[in-house]
């Protein structure tokens, strides 16, 4: 998908990416000091400026986690190795939990979570860096009556307590519950939201967003939760307090359903490799704020 992702993402609005210079950018495996030259005076110049680093950008960084961030770190991996063809991007999309514990061994440069780090992680060295906040959508069949729900009504239906839809105002129809994996940053986030830790009924339990989305979608009386960014008109999406989950009022915080993209490391950013921390350099950049807009999320900062 590689030169055509990016481009589908400049059509759907984003600026054309410059070529600019990376600030801060450099790489551990390729050879960035400026050879040694010497000035009439006899001394030694061998400064390497940060534009010999960032051209000089080589080897390869991997990501590993949230199933929901799938939209965000392809558009990043594509358009990050589209501005440096010598570096390789790696993404895994197995879950938040396993991203984490990816970073925590040592087997991934990143670890991506779609939700905060708890204190046990945070204890073993792993640093929480905030990329983008998402808006987590709750949605149900196209063909569902009831396009509103007060928080009570969320959490009476995820709690096993409302059953059908006839209760909310809608069809005289079961209610199928749907959410993700033990595990997923999607679930963690949406149950700690709504106070409902190992309080949910769930119908179904899937293990990834598109799942969600495609069960939703196909199954009459159906309801689930998915990140903002892979909302389309497959299902339909319901306001929530009379709020629908745009990023103007995620912002404002009326809608109450929102939560951070995490890339999680081992240590702060600043101690990582020259690949990792012009990575991160690039999501903080004009041109990497734009990126995350594109794809539908609020950038962090």
């Amino acid at each position: 998908m590689k030169k055509n992702f990016v481009k589908a993402i400049a059509l759907a609005g984003m600026a054309v990416l410059t070529m600019g210079t990376l600030a801060g950018c450099g790489s551990k495996n390729a050879e960035t000091q400026a050879p040694d030259t010497k000035t009439e005076a006899g001394t030694t110049s061998g400064t390497t400026t940060k534009e010999d680093t960032a051209a000089n950008l080589n080897g390869s960084i991997s990501m590993v986690g949230s199933t929901s961030m799938e939209k965000f770190a392809t558009a990043l991996s594509e358009v990050f190795m589209e501005k440096y063809p010598s570096v390789t991007v790696q993404a895994e999309f197995v879950g938040s939990g396993a991203g984490i514990e990816a970073v925590t061994n040592g087997s991934a440069d990143i670890g991506n979570s779609s939700r905060n780090l708890k204190d046990e992680e945070k204890a073993k060295g792993v640093v929480e860096n905030i990329v983008a906040i998402d808006g987590i959508a709750v949605v149900s069949d196209p063909a569902n009556a009831v396009d509103n729900l007060t928080k009570d009504q969320l959490v009476s239906i995820y709690n096993g307590t409302t059953t059908n839809w006839k209760d909310l105002g809608g069809a005289d129809q079961p209610i199928v519950v749907i959410g993700r994996e033990s595990g997923s940053g999607t679930r963690t986030a949406f149950e700690e939201l709504l106070k409902l830790e190992d309080a949910c009924k769930y119908s179904n339990e899937l293990d990834s967003t598109g799942a969600v989305m495609a069960k939703a979608a196909s199954t009459p009386g159906a309801i689930g939760y998915v990140s903002l960014d892979v909302l389309d008109d497959t299902v339909k999406t319901l306001k929530l307090e009379d709020k629908e989950p745009t990023p103007e009022n995620i912002k404002a915080g009326s809608y109450i359903l929102s939560r951070p993209f995490v890339m999680a490391t081992k240590g702060e950013v600043s101690e990582q490799s020259d690949l990792v921390k012009a990575l991160f350099d690039y999501i903080h950049s004009d041109e990497g704020k734009e990126l995350v807009k594109a794809v539908g999320l609020i950038p962090a900062n």
